[in-house]
């Protein structure tokens, strides 16, 4: 599977949205979701982010390309990240998604993906990065790897 992940930053404050219902339920995480039929993933970054916290964005970076490693199944998913500073409105709150700001160095990682706590602040530090998380089960974090983008 093949996603897309949104994060609005805004000085030292980064946006996070809390995920209400499907894969993530209960957990922090930027915007996003999957390509539409022959959707660009730069557009889907876009699309997902105007329907999950109500922006819309004007700029957007790519600052990571993620793989997900699930050691059991061998299965893999592929995340495209981006950052944006530059977007029109506020996010807002929908069905899926309550959108929140954090100081970038106080995160609420108890509440995130295991892998969050690794890559986010790498990106937010202003890196460009590939990353590989592989996963015993489902949160359990056994190894990963970062290097440049």
């Amino acid at each position: 599977m093949i996603w897309t992940i949104c994060l609005l930053t805004q000085g030292d404050r980064v946006c996070l949205a809390m995920k209400k219902r499907g894969h993530g339920v209960g957990k922090w995480n930027g915007a996003g979701g999957k390509p539409l039929e022959s959707e660009s993933l730069e557009n889907t970054a876009k699309r997902e982010t105007r329907e999950e916290i109500g922006v819309t964005l004007i700029n957007i970076t790519k600052v990571a390309e993620i793989e997900f490693k699930d050691l059991p199944s061998g299965s893999s998913d592929f995340a495209s990240a981006y950052i944006s500073t530059d977007w029109v409105g506020e996010p807002v709150e929908t069905e899926e998604m309550r959108p929140q700001w954090f100081e970038i160095n106080n995160l609420p990682f108890d509440q995130m993906w295991s892998a969050d706590k690794i890559w986010i602040p790498e990106v937010l530090s202003g890196r460009h990065i590939k990353a590989i998380f592989e996963y015993s089960d489902n949160d359990n974090l056994v190894k990963s790897q970062i290097s440049e983008m």
